[in-house]
């Protein structure tokens, strides 16, 4: 039976309405392909929303706040089964700065069907394109 990981991820939107996108590094699971930030649950964490804060903090060195769920999907990869959870998020402190990930964008909704993105992301990336800004 395959391993069910769950991971929360983080929706980010900046001022003028652009969505945060990590490029996932060539020495990750994934490489080279697009996701919304975030990681593993753990189980100190004492609910999504402080997973995703602590998760932010360390991958990308900002602080967030958490608005409201986006959307929770169940995908199955070759070798495991991830429950991604996507949040939307606001950044309160600091500058988002890639430290496990190979690059960061900010791109507007319309635009993010131009990435390749990790297939357990394109559910939230195509409700984000069915959203208005």
């Amino acid at each position: 039976m395959k391993k069910t990981v769950k991971v929360v991820a983080a929706i980010i939107e900046n001022d003028q309405n652009e969505i945060l996108c990590a490029l996932r590094s060539s020495n990750m699971s994934l490489p080279n392909m697009w996701e919304f930030p975030g990681g593993k649950v753990e189980q100190d964490d004492a609910d999504i929303y402080a997973a995703l804060v602590r998760e932010i903090d360390e991958e990308l060195g900002c602080k967030i706040e958490t608005i409201q769920l986006h959307n929770d999907i169940i995908h199955e990869y070759e070798t495991f089964i991830i429950r991604l959870i996507a949040i939307n998020c606001r950044i309160v402190e600091g500058t988002p700065a890639p430290t496990e990930h190979a690059a960061l964008i900010w791109l507007k909704r319309e635009n993010l069907d131009s990435l390749k993105w990790a297939p357990a992301d394109v559910p939230a990336v195509d409700k984000l394109i069915r959203e208005k800004g």
